[in-house]
């Protein structure tokens, strides 16, 4: 019985198929089953109901898949713990990016990484849809907190943002200037939609109050609603990162100088349901360490309510 081949279990179980799972990991459908048939001979155990078009776990495969998750987990801390963090990494890595401002800085560390283990291959997906990790076969997210899709989720605060109302000299000259956040209601706003649906119909202060927000335009990007308040669509609420520039330029301006910034979180999520390989646990080390504001947040068990 080798352990790739529970492990490759795993991911069937997770897809809840096989074609899924072998597309999943880059093998034929052909492989995989041969794979999941030696391991059921060498168990001699039956893991599945095969069904025409579905597959179901079996209660001895229920029983198996839950007594393995702890023993691929100990296996890998194990190694870890032995091979005092010198061993070669290799295998593969799939890590999804929601498109924030920083995603840069975080690619860049990956690179890093990626030089540093050369044996280790990495696939990034980048999108601000909901991504079921598990069934995915996700390793480690890059997200805020309204794109998580799992409540089974190990989440470790890792960037913070400031966020500000900021408009064009364009739009102040055509529609005024708002006073004060009470004034933005009355004023048109680029609103963002969260893929889970939500809407910016409000958006949190610093002080923990709710303002509430309307407007004729509405995005799920980051770097679309930063368009439309250059361009003079309307007023956004946007990260500090991405107007600094404009900022010192005239094109954008900082609304209410008096409001401090809220501060968006970005968190580095995994499963904690799925033993984690020694790659990604490396992988976690490595970004914890490595990425600049790591250190300035509160600890990674404290649940932190996001908005981005």
């Amino acid at each position: 019985m080798k352990t790739e081949d529970i492990a490759l279990f795993h991911r069937i179980v997770e897809t809840g198929s096989i074609l899924e799972a072998a597309n999943l990991l880059n093998l034929p459908k052909s492989t995989v089953s041969r794979r999941l048939q030696s391991l059921e001979e060498s168990l001699n155990l039956k893991l599945f109901h095969r069904q025409s078009r579905a597959i179901t776990l079996t209660s001895a495969g229920s029983h198996f898949y839950q007594k393995t998750l702890t023993m691929l987990a100990d296996l890998a801390q194990t190694l870890d713990e032995i091979t005092d963090n010198k061993a070669e990494l290799n295998g593969h890595l799939r890590i999804l990016i929601f498109p924030i401002p920083e995603m840069m800085d975080i690619v860049s560390k990956i690179f890093n990484f990626m030089d540093a283990n050369p044996k280790l291959s990495v696939e990034i997906i980048s999108s601000t849809e909901p991504l079921d990790m598990v069934r995915h076969n996700i390793d480690i997210a890059f997200m805020v907190q309204e794109t998580f899709s799992e409540i089974d989720m190990v989440a470790k605060p890792i960037i913070r943002e400031e966020l500000y109302f900021v408009a064009s000299p364009q739009y102040l000259a055509n529609a005024g200037t708002p006073h004060s956040p009470e004034d933005i209601e009355q004023y048109n706003s680029i609103l963002f939609r969260f893929p889970n649906g939500k809407t910016f119909s409000e958006v949190p202060l610093a002080n923990d109050a709710m303002q509430a927000v309307k407007g004729n335009l509405c995005t799920n990007s980051i770097q679309l609603a930063y368009e439309a308040t250059l361009s003079g669509r309307g007023i956004g609420y946007l990260p500090l990162r991405i107007c600094q520039e404009d900022f010192k330029h005239g094109k954008l301006v900082r609304l209410f100088d008096e409001l401090p910034p809220y501060m968006a979180v970005v968190f580095l999520v995994y499963p904690s349901r799925r033993f984690l390989s020694l790659a990604s646990q490396r992988f976690i080390d490595y970004m914890l360490a490595n990425l600049p504001q790591n250190g300035h947040y509160q600890s990674p068990s404290t649940h932190v309510k996001v908005w981005m």
